[in-house]
């Protein structure tokens, strides 16, 4: 098949593009930064230069490409570096979320594409009521911390975009990402934090996270490219956990001392309201469709074995030749 991929030269987007190739299938990948051309030629795929928010860029390069499916991973997530200025650390990938999904979906249609998948979120978003693992057919939340609002928002008018575009939609809730090129890799923001003691945990730490590695986030991609029917579907590992549990996990991984525990008042200065709820009242995403649906598990099913050997790793394979190297 031939693919577009929008925001193809960043953590996921170049694993996406890797795979794709290594599978015979035709991709151009778009990405706004001209230095991250050739990076993505050496994966094999046809790159393309073109900003996500620009309207008329984004037309001209899909419709010249042609795909039968696009596929939007486009993101800033590298701008995310405090819980307590939450939406406006997301302000652009929100603009992504939104005016962005909305340019991909009108150029999708102009080219003739058959399926249009985009990267969503699934955890903090689901409504903190009942127990157990929340599944697709769960609500998402009314009423997030103030400074997820405009987070919140951005999250449902993608999925709106996407399921009613008048093509195969498809949103993968995504849960926490980790890995290279993540807040939760080797040198990433949240690390760092965790090395030098600055992320306690609060409360009683109840708040069950889900996480995915970047390279079964990708791999779930594809499935979902050659697999899924039209829907929504949790991409997360086979074991959500509490904030008591994980985070202490992580530091151990890393080789840091344990975090640090201090009750919800003091929590609130630190993190503030966003960060409190999120570590006392998530609830963890289930797998289960992604699983059954799709054919697909992740290759890390913990995010204890991940922390403990994938955050610098695995590679993403470079092309030369035809033949596939690591770079």
């Amino acid at each position: 098949m031939k693919v577009f991929v929008a925001g193809a030269a960043g953590a996921l987007g170049s694993r996406l593009v890797a795979m794709l190739v290594d599978g015979g299938h035709e991709v151009v990948g778009m990405t706004r930064s001209p230095g991250k051309a050739d990076a993505l030629r050496a994966l094999g795929a046809e790159p393309v230069v073109a900003d996500g928010l620009d309207r008329d860029a984004v037309m001209q390069a899909v419709t010249r490409a042609e795909p039968e499916v696009v596929i939007h991973q486009m993101t800033a997530l590298t701008n995310v570096k405090s819980l307590k200025k939450f939406d406006d650390d997301f302000a652009v990938t929100n603009r992504l979320r939104t005016e962005g999904t909305d340019h991909l979906v009108e150029a999708a249609r102009a080219a003739g594409a058959r399926r249009f998948i985009a990267q969503s979120y699934g955890n903090w978003n689901y409504a903190p009521t009942g127990s157990g693992l929340k599944s697709e057919d769960d609500p998402l939340t009314t009423d997030p911390p103030a400074n997820q609002r405009r987070s919140l928002e951005a999250i449902r008018h993608l999925e709106r975009a996407v399921l009613e575009s008048g093509l195969e939609g498809i949103a993968l809730r995504y849960a926490n990402f980790y890995g290279p090129g993540n807040a939760i890799g080797r040198g990433g923001a949240l690390v760092e934090m965790v090395a030098k003691r600055r992320l306690p945990i609060v409360g009683d730490g109840a708040g069950v996270w889900s996480f995915i590695h970047i390279h079964d986030a990708a791999a779930a991609t594809v499935a979902a490219m050659e697999r899924a029917t039209p829907g929504i579907y949790n991409v997360v590992d086979d074991r959500p956990a509490p904030v008591s549990e994980w985070l202490p996990g992580l530091a151990d991984a890393i080789g840091a001392k344990p975090p640090r525990r201090v009750p919800v008042w003091l929590g609130r200065l630190a993190v503030g309201e966003v960060g409190v709820s999120m570590m006392t009242r998530m609830h963890g995403t289930s797998n289960a469709k992604a699983k059954r649906e799709l054919g697909w598990s992740p290759r890390y099913a913990t995010w204890r074995e991940g922390f403990r050997t994938g955050l610098d790793a695995p590679p993403v394979a470079r092309r030369e030749g035809g033949a596939s190297q690591v770079a």
